[in-house]
């Protein structure tokens, strides 16, 4: 079983930054990907940003130059460095992880919200 903890959100200013961390525990082979979700209220969950295993990165379009995804392999976690936040970025953000390209594993999300 794997178990994801977010952490690192809270409130912040338009223009701001802050950096989520997810920390990955259990039993952790074959990684294929992991990445960044958020869901704002009454709309779907969205994909932010996605590291995988072959070190390549892909971003919404809309935070592409302002946000940056990173790994340390040594410590299983998963960073997010959000720069110049807006308001709209404001959501709850989920970390997911993907092994062996099947199974698909959910943390329990941090609230980000940013003020104007």
């Amino acid at each position: 079983q794997v178990q994801l903890v977010e952490s690192g959100g809270g409130l912040v200013q338009a223009g701001g930054s802050l950096r989520l961390s997810c920390a990955a525990s259990g039993s952790i082979r074959s990684i294929s990907a992991m990445g960044w979700y958020r869901q704002a209220p009454g709309k779907q969950r969205e994909l932010v940003a996605m590291w995988r295993s072959d070190g390549s990165t892909n971003y919404k379009d809309s935070v592409k130059g302002r946000f940056t995804v990173s790994r340390d392999n040594a410590e299983n976690t998963l960073y997010l460095q959000m720069n110049s936040l807006k308001p709209e970025d404001t959501a709850v953000y989920y970390c997911q992880m993907v092994v062996s390209s099947i199974y698909f594993y959910w943390g329990q999300g941090t609230q980000v919200t940013v003020s104007s």
